[in-house]
């Protein structure tokens, strides 16, 4: 009997951290979603997105059945100009009237260190689909008066030709605007 008790006692434990079918939710004064992209070979230009919803999952502590889905409005993009960030909308780069969302949705989440993980999914941006890792942490987790959470941060490099985002010769050339894009999600969930 005193086994048995120890037992309900840890599973229930076990479900007021992960809860009712692992759905964690998104903590968005705490999360971002920005990038950086080579400028003029030598600096580098900051960028974030404003608006994001993510659907996060798992019912194991080690996050082994993780599940995560992203969905970005290109319309939300800020670079701190607003001529710039103009131009990032328009045809010229990611269509924001056309192709409203960029998303992500993970095939994959391996656990390849205590904290290291690699998440393997789908990243869409205007209408090109194409598989990208993001190598993400784990930063841990804690209880609260308010629930659980949890913090992730998460960085991948996507070619943005790839998707259909250039522009003039000297930007295809890559010498204005670098080829590569850095993302980086910073994430803080609550159960």
């Amino acid at each position: 009997m005193k086994k048995f008790f120890i037992t309900a006692v840890m599973l229930l434990g076990f479900s007021s951290l992960f809860g009712q079918g692992g759905q964690w939710n998104l903590d968005k004064s705490h999360s971002s979603i920005g990038f950086t992209v080579v400028h003029m070979v030598i600096s580098e230009v900051y960028g974030r997105f404003g608006d994001f919803t993510v659907a996060f999952t798992s019912s194991k502590a080690d996050f082994s059945d993780a599940s995560v889905e992203v969905v970005i409005k290109t319309n939300s993009i800020n670079t701190d100009n607003t001529s710039r960030d103009n131009d990032l909308k328009s045809d010229n780069f990611f269509s924001a009237e056309k192709h409203p969302e960029i998303r992500f949705k993970s095939d994959s989440f391996e656990k390849v260190d205590s904290n290291k993980y690699k998440i393997v999914g789908d990243l869409t941006m205007r209408d090109v689909t194409k598989k990208v890792t993001f190598n993400a942490e784990y930063r841990g987790s804690v209880k609260t008066q308010r629930g659980t959470v949890s913090a992730w941060k998460a960085i991948a490099a996507v070619n943005r030709f790839d998707y259909g985002l250039k522009w003039d010769r000297m930007i295809e050339a890559g010498f204005v605007v670098g080829e590569i894009v850095k993302i980086q999600i910073s994430l803080e969930l609550r159960q």
